[in-house]
């Protein structure tokens, strides 16, 4: 029997390891997805995504990680030409927060989020949270 195996094509999941090799990967893989769902590397689209997922994956890294365990990144196209950006972690116990030292060097990652997503909020899990954002993929 030669079965073919089916792929959604408006889904990308991968589960990565919780360092900063892995938010880079991250990236990455959200600029690559991009391209081949049409938003070439370089078109407004692709970068903002990218540097959500990038903003996104940074804090599930430093502020989400437990020892041993990934986090997973998951990008959506949903109806109304709309992208879907997920990152998960495994630690529930820490609330997101901004971050309002004028001097400080780090904690703006939410603000940038902010700015660059249509809409975006947090989804508690059994273990951990999802962080999310939305974007108009335009037409």
């Amino acid at each position: 029997m030669n079965a073919e195996i089916s792929t959604p094509t408006d889904e990308l999941t991968q589960r990565l390891s919780a360092t900063p090799r892995g938010a880079r990967l991250a990236r990455r893989l959200t600029g690559a997805q991009l391209a081949e769902w049409g938003h070439p590397h370089d078109t407004d689209v692709n970068d903002t995504a990218q540097h959500l997922v990038a903003e996104l994956a940074a804090n599930a890294v430093t502020h989400g990680r437990v020892p041993g365990r990934d986090f997973e990144l998951r990008l959506l196209r949903l109806p109304g030409n709309t992208l879907r950006i997920e990152v998960s972690d495994a630690r529930g116990d820490r609330r997101l927060r901004y971050v309002d030292d004028k001097d400080g060097e780090h904690g703006r990652g939410l603000i940038l989020v902010t700015l660059l997503a249509d809409t975006w909020g947090v989804t508690e899990r059994d273990v951990g949270k999802t962080v999310w954002a939305e974007i108009g993929l335009g037409r």
